[in-house]
């Protein structure tokens, strides 16, 4: 039976050269399929915000949005690691404020570790949680939650400046205790750097072919929904969205013109019952 990952079982991945398969997944089921197809990892990330909750960014989600779905990813992906986003504005808050709601994420959500986006200026929150037995994991290059102060959604690192100041947090978050650090939207050359730079695992998304794991996101590599959007740094693996939306309409179609339900989707009463129905409704053995 498999067993979730452990933190040791995953540095030990990077040193054997072993690919990390994550996926961004949000409820039971999408979950459930994860662990059947054998991830190693599942991120509950705030892209949820974007993704089934509707809005245009990941700054509207809450702190309870995030344990919600976590609590659902949990159940569907009992032996899969599973890392929680920490949702816009619950860290950077000063360390204590930081900790109390990675806290809560933890123990009401039930997953195994949380994520924060940033780098250098994180290094005394991230070493208060993982004191007090919390993993991290860090995110570098865009990140979503910052995206109206940088400007948009653009590949990062392509200066020296932005490259020096990437790994530079690359180190720093690994000093402070991180266990992982997803690389986003980064350039290629830069995120093999950094990998090779550090002794805890990378994750890309959007990072190129030298990262130790890749994420993609469960509706991205699937198609499932309305308007995906062809992305560069995403291959998907099916299309079921369109599926979806044909049977639904078949569906649609067949109760706007009677065809369902049929008579083997029904279910006959007994024949004294319904001699009983008919009597009841007509008075008599029918008209």
């Amino acid at each position: 039976m498999k067993q979730a990952l452990t933190l040791p079982k995953l540095k030990a991945m990077k040193a054997q050269d072993k690919p990390i398969a994550v996926l961004t997944a949000y409820d039971y089921p999408s979950a459930m399929l994860a662990e059947e197809a054998g991830v190693d990892l599942i991120l509950v990330g705030d892209s949820l915000g974007n993704v089934v909750l509707g809005y245009d960014t990941t700054v509207p989600v809450k702190l309870e949005d995030m344990i919600y779905h976590t609590r659902a990813v949990v159940r569907g992906a009992p032996r899969t690691m599973v890392v929680t986003d920490m949702p816009f504005a619950t860290y950077r808050l000063g360390p204590e404020a930081t900790l109390r709601n990675a806290a809560k994420i933890m123990q009401e959500g039930g997953g195994h570790a949380v994520k924060l986006e940033g780098g250098e200026e994180l290094s005394e929150e991230i070493r208060l949680l993982t004191s007090a037995g919390i993993p991290v994991l860090g995110h570098l290059g865009l990140t979503p939650q910052s995206v109206l102060q940088i400007g948009g959604y653009r590949v990062q690192g392509k200066t020296d400046e932005e490259a020096e100041k990437l790994l530079r947090d690359a180190k720093a978050l690994e000093r402070a205790g991180a266990f992982g650090i997803v690389l986003e939207l980064v350039t290629e050359e830069l995120a093999a750097a950094v990998t090779q730079s550090i002794d805890i695992p990378t994750i890309g998304i959007g990072a190129g072919r030298g990262c130790d794991g890749q994420v993609l996101v469960f509706h991205d590599i699937l198609r499932y929904g309305s308007g995906i959007r062809d992305k560069k740094m995403v291959k998907s693996y099916a299309n079921i969205g369109d599926t979806i939306r044909t049977a639904i309409t078949e569906y649609v179609d067949e109760v706007k013109t009677k065809a369902f339900p049929e008579e083997k989707h029904s279910f006959p009463s007994s024949q004294s019952s319904a001699q009983t129905l008919t009597t009841q409704l007509y008075g008599g053995e029918g008209k």
